[in-house]
């Protein structure tokens, strides 16, 4: 290597081709002559035609030049320029790579595998052999090999396959791997560390530094403070949510952390934002969502930290199922007395409670449904409950007087009348202690305190299936808790009680661990731990990345699956993932089997360390080759160019103006987004009226087509208005006409419409735009104004009932003297207009979904007549009675009518009540 300061020359004989570049210029002075244009008229074939001796032109100057350049460029890059060239590597042996490959390793592996071609590149320019050790086990199982020496191409090729592995290294066996090293000479050994003591085993890798110090030379690569190794922990939860744990390998400085919580096919469900102080190692958060989200949890990974150890996988064991809790007993009893007093204390850390009737609470969705001590079932709540479980509901019933006398047929056995009782003033026997549980059961694998004793429990009748069904025994071999499958869901019956009232299992942790397990039953899902062997479904790699399982994953046992870490898990035969089947299946996270985190840094002191991201060595060979490409392509257009190919500077003068005209054009013309699409016409303006409607509080009226019946209803909306705008807060900007069949209704909170002789029945998209206008909350004011004389029965006789026909219209009554509209803003007896007397309808039962306003009001009594003005606000018309005292009520009356069609029925609160009794003197 030829070396200037900074700048050095990998491949430095081949700038001996620099001195043939006097030759290259000699070579390139001379280019063919250019072509002529010569005319060829059809007459005259010989004529203007003359024989010139063709002479050779010279190549321009600035052509040579920048083809001297280019291939002086050319020749440089193939000398291999580096600059800022790292020195040499020390001793002549071979240079050993000491790769860490586990779990750790992967937050940031394409710098490492940088790393390795940095110090690759160096032995291949001194001509060293290399030899590489991985310290992770391979993913068949096998401890870490040495692998070499090898030439500098098979070790570049075999550094560039090497990934991650999803578990920890293996430094105790790397060492042992080290006896097969025996070098030629000196080695250069460089150890890539990830960062973290391996296992939290000092020795391990205090020794393996030891022996590699025995070698030669060395020094280290590893990640700055900055870049840290992060944990997540599986999370912990404390009853009203998920406590999540992060730690990291250095504390020095602070550190921003995003934590996200993913759905099973990757939706983000929520994120959480971590802060590290500086001197912080560990930080806890918590994950507060509401449980159907919760239960939609897969997994919960560390925002840009691609490692295993960044990744949680969740199971049914962190989902917070819906539980419903029924008992026979009184509802007043008390509490330390009642069954689900136990149930909620023993179910609320893992499940969210629900307690009501059984139709209330198989209404919503619902997991598990808990009846404690409930007996005989009605057939119509039998038939509900068997159609859920097949839809994966799980019914746990627990034993007590009123079903020991009372069982009906919807138990998992048959049970014998009566109860026996073990233990008491009665009783030669002593009370009863579990039997340990069967492999084939729900339950198996806990453990059985000797302390938890039945006194009292409820027999099962003997049969053939009985064993089968039997999931718990009494150490005397009767069953303690029976179960069958029911479709997707189960069936199961506790033959105690779930209070302590015959037995102490309710006191006891073994009942919160039996609760667990039965919830777990629940949709369709084979209970929170199993038995038997569980196959892989899918395989976390070393990046954290969700895989189809490698032929090198076994199925687990589901023993050991349940003991993890302490069975040594997880592993190549055994690596973090998903294992059983799609329905029912369990995780195997690798963070459990990881102790505390521990830097590195103390045992590497005294040993020269580089950063991965470091290097200042930067090879130009790309660069000059770019550049040579550019300089080749200007080349090949100006020899173009030269021969006539390309059009000529006068050419492309006249051709220069109108290519910039249509750049221009181009430039100014709009573009539309990417997602746009064609549209045969341009966008119609928004409705003038609609827009008018929604900046502004109007009071509308049906237009009928009757110009009378029309300005009065104009008139007298705008006199209603003008009372408003005095009297109260309400602003009013004047009335609005409508057309039933062609405009919006949601903009009007009150709509006035009069009837009259002519009128036709409503088409079908007017009953639609109507019925959906009340179902919204507003109201509609239907005025005969036919006075005292309406015919018929009911609200408006038989020719208002023709017309509303269609409408859905509630069951109407009369409006009372306790009814809102009496008191909306004014104290009213009755609601006169231009006539008084008669009556007026509303619904008969104010629904409560819109405030209580009726979504429709009929009356006779003509109120636009009465509230109508001129301009000038004077009256426009007399009333029947003659008194200008019914005019004033009939203000105060639309004034209630839009009271209440804005306000509601708040009105009707006993809030109000002293008010109103001081307003009518009482």
């Amino acid at each position: 290597m030829l070396s200037f300061g900074t700048l050095a020359f990998a491949a430095p004989w081949l700038l001996v081709l620099l001195a043939g570049l006097p030759l290259l210029y000699w070579l390139l002075r001379v280019t063919p002559p250019n072509p002529r244009s010569v005319s060829f008229p059809a007459l005259r074939l010989l004529l203007d035609l003359s024989a010139r001796e063709e002479t050779p032109s010279r190549t321009p100057l600035w052509l040579l030049i920048l083809r001297l350049l280019l291939a002086a460029l050319v020749i440089l890059a193939l000398a291999r320029p580096l600059l800022n060239p790292a020195a040499d590597l020390p001793g002549g042996g071979p240079l050993l790579l000491v790769v860490d490959d586990g779990w750790a390793a992967a937050r940031d592996w394409p710098a490492r595998q940088q790393g390795m071609e940095r110090l690759l590149a160096q032995a291949d320019r001194q001509g060293r052999s290399v030899a590489i050790l991985t310290t992770a086990q391979a993913a068949n199982g096998d401890a870490p090999v040495l692998r070499g020496p090898l030439a500098v191409g098979d070790a570049r090729a075999l550094a560039q396959s090497l990934r991650p592995s999803p578990w920890a290294t293996d430094r105790a066996a790397a060492t042992k791997a080290l006896d097969a090293f025996r070098p030629d000479g000196s080695p250069y050994i460089a150890y890539l560390s990830d960062g973290i003591v391996a296992s939290g085993n000092d020795a391990a890798t205090a020794g393996l530094l030891a022996r590699l110090r025995q070698f030669g030379s060395m020094a280290v690569l590893a990640d700055g403070a900055e870049r840290p190794a992060l944990l997540l922990r599986p999370p912990q939860d404390d009853g009203t949510g998920l406590v999540v744990t992060v730690e990291r390998s250095q504390a020095d400085l602070p550190q921003p952390v995003l934590l996200r919580a993913l759905g099973e096919d990757g939706r983000l469900l929520n994120s959480v934002d971590i802060l590290f102080a500086a001197g912080e190692q560990r930080k806890q958060v918590k994950l507060d969502l509401p449980t159907e989200l919760r239960n939609q949890l897969s997994s919960l990974r560390l925002e840009g930290q691609e490692t295993a150890g960044a990744v949680v996988l969740l199971d049914e064991r962190w989902r917070r199922r819906p539980v419903g809790l029924v008992s026979g007993n009184a509802a007043g009893e008390t509490p330390l007395l009642s069954d689900l007093y136990y149930l909620d204390k023993a179910l609320s850390p893992f499940a969210e409670v629900r307690r009501g009737d059984i139709a209330k609470l198989l209404d919503r969705d619902l997991a598990v449904l808990i009846l404690a001590d409930v007996g005989n079932l009605s057939e119509s709540e039998s038939a509900r409950l068997e159609a859920w479980m097949q839809q994966g509901g799980v019914l746990l019933r627990f034993a007590g007087p009123r079903l020991a006398q009372n069982a009906d047929r919807l138990v998992p056995v048959f049970l014998r009348a009566g109860d026996r009782a073990l233990g008491g003033a009665l009783s030669w026997e002593e009370p009863a202690r579990l039997a340990p549980f069967a492999e084939d059961s729900p339950f198996a694998g806990l453990p059985v305190p000797d302390d938890v004793t039945v006194k009292r429990q409820v027999l099962a009748e003997p049969s053939v299936d009985l064993a089968g069904r039997t999931w718990a025994r009494l150490a005397d071999g009767t069953p303690l808790v029976t179960g069958e499958r029911k479709g997707r869901g189960a069936l199961v019956l506790v033959h105690t009680s779930a209070g302590p009232e015959w037995s102490n299992l309710a006191l006891s942790g073994l009942y919160v661990d039996m609760l667990r397990r039965l919830v777990a039953l629940s949709a369709g899902v084979a209970g929170g731990e199993q038995v038997g062997t569980l196959p892989p479904q899918q395989i976390l790699d070393g990046f954290g990345h969700l895989t189809p399982p490698p032929a090198t994953a076994f199925p687990i046992a589901a023993k050991a699956l349940a003991a993890a870490p302490a069975g040594g898990l997880p592993g190549p035969s055994h690596p973090p993932g998903f294992y059983g089947t799609a329905d029912t299946r369990q995780v195997l996270n690798l963070s459990p089997a990881v102790p505390a985190l521990t830097a590195i840094d103390p045992l590497l002191a005294g040993l020269p360390r580089t950063l991965y991201a470091g290097g200042g060595e930067r090879d130009l060979m790309p660069t000059l080759l770019t550049l040579a490409l550019i300089l080749g392509l200007i080349d090949l257009l100006a020899g173009l160019w030269l021969r006539g190919l390309l059009p000529r500077a006068s050419g492309l003068r006249r051709v220069a103006p109108l290519a910039l005209l249509l750049l221009g054009v181009s430039l100014a013309l709009p573009v539309p987004p990417a997602d746009a699409q064609p549209s045969a016409q341009p966008a119609s303006p928004p409705d003038e009226k609609a827009v008018q409607a929604a900046n502004a509080n109007w009071l509308a009226y049906v237009h009928t087509g009757d110009n009378l019946v029309d300005n009065t209803s104009r008139a007298g909306l705008e006199g209603l208005g003008r009372a408003l705008d005095e009297r109260t807060a309400i602003e009013v900007a004047g009335a609005m006409p409508l057309d039933l069949e062609t405009d919006e209704l949601a903009f009007y909170t009150l709509i006035y419409w009069p009837l009259t002789d002519g009128q036709t029945s409503l088409s079908d998209h007017v009953r639609e735009k109507l019925n959906r206008y009340m179902r919204q909350g507003g109201m509609v004011l239907v005025d005969t104004r036919a006075g005292n004389g309406s015919n018929g029965t009911g609200p408006g006789g038989t020719a208002l009932e023709a017309l509303l026909k269609g409408l859905d219209i509630p069951p109407l009554a009369p409006v009372g003297p306790e009814h809102v509209l009496t008191r909306a803003f004014y104290l009213l007896n009755d609601f006169p207009g231009r006539y008084a007397g008669g009556e007026l309808w509303a619904e008969a039962q104010e629904d409560q979904m819109n405030d209580g306003v009726s979504g429709i009001i009929i009356g006779a009594n003509d109120w636009a007549s009465a509230w109508a003005v001129d301009e000038a606000g004077r009256p426009l018309n007399a009333m029947a009675s003659g008194s200008e005292r019914q005019r004033e009520m009939a203000i105060r009356t639309g004034i209630n009518f839009v009271m209440y069609a804005m306000t509601g029925n708040y009105k009707a609160d006993q809030v109000h009540v002293p008010a109103i009794l001081e307003r009518l003197g009482q």
